[in-house]
């Protein structure tokens, strides 16, 4: 897995209100535009300069389109990054702190030492 790609992709969506609300409600073609438009792009720079490798695996890709924060976080995705995004998406649709008990609550099977999550 491309921890690097996976948590660029959580960190650079979360910042844009706009891409929240896009990968919420069409997580397959906001996973797609983003991977073939921004993925190559270098983070916080605006040159133009860009990589020309940088991919999702198809579970990272799969993961992302199912906003499965559990398979991100065992593959090693950040968890703050997860959880700050996943907030911006669904904390709406819970009462005060609902999503964050959910969050929780679908990740209480994990046991130390939690996967590695640096990149």
């Amino acid at each position: 897995m491309s921890k690097y790609l996976v948590n660029k992709f959580l960190y650079t969506v979360d910042r844009d209100p706009e891409l929240v609300e896009r990968y919420r409600t069409d997580p397959r073609g906001t996973v797609a535009w983003w991977e073939a438009e921004k993925a190559n792009q270098l983070l916080n720079c605006t040159t133009g300069e860009a990589s020309t490798w940088l991919a999702f695996t198809d579970e990272e890709r799969d993961a992302l389109v199912a906003h499965d924060h559990v398979r991100l976080f065992e593959m090693g995705a950040h968890p703050f990054l997860t959880l700050t995004l996943f907030i911006a998406m669904f904390e709406h649709d819970h009462e005060p702190l609902g999503y964050v008990k959910a969050y929780a609550a679908k990740m209480s099977h994990l046991q130390l030492p939690y996967p590695d999550i640096a990149t």
